[in-house]
């Protein structure tokens, strides 16, 4: 039960943690982590974008508005299927005015994991890509029509 408490309390800081980066750039929460599996994308449709984030093409739609309005993406027409609308991540002022928020914690989490063994962060690689799975796999099932969960059951 102290590893899920464990867990619970990593979940809680990380999202606190970029709640913060996010204000500091002006951006809400779901902003900021919209741009940032775009940026690693490198470029996507809408519906593409919704199907990641979990939202729906028309919370996607003023997402990226915003996005748009403040520089962080661009759409432009697919040259190969001119009905298709690209959106591209401005990578350049991601780079300037986002990625220098993360400069302190990318020093601190390479000094953390220089302290772990090859085996030891084999162990920790793969219970990190299993609770990837775990969590899009319960997001799948919370967004489904059909969704056993409720606040009510």
């Amino acid at each position: 039960m102290a590893n899920l408490q464990l867990g619970r309390e990593l979940s809680a800081r990380t999202l606190m943690f970029h709640a913060a980066i996010a204000e500091k750039v002006r951006l809400s929460a779901t902003e900021h982590k919209a741009l940032d599996l775009l940026s690693r994308a490198g470029a996507l449709t809408a519906g593409q974008l919704a199907e990641l984030t979990g939202l729906t093409t028309g919370a996607i739609t003023g997402l990226v508005d915003r996005l748009e309005k403040i520089g962080f993406v661009r759409r432009e027409r697919d040259p190969s299927d001119r009905r298709k609308v690209m959106i591209y991540p401005n990578l350049e002022k991601m780079e300037r005015e986002i990625a220098p928020l993360f400069a302190s914690m990318s020093q601190q989490m390479q000094t953390l994991l220089s302290r772990y063994s090859e085996q030891e962060l084999a162990v920790i690689q793969s219970f990190v890509s299993q609770s990837i799975a775990v969590l899009q796999e319960e997001t799948k099932n919370l967004q489904s029509p059909s969704s056993s969960h409720s606040p009510t059951s």
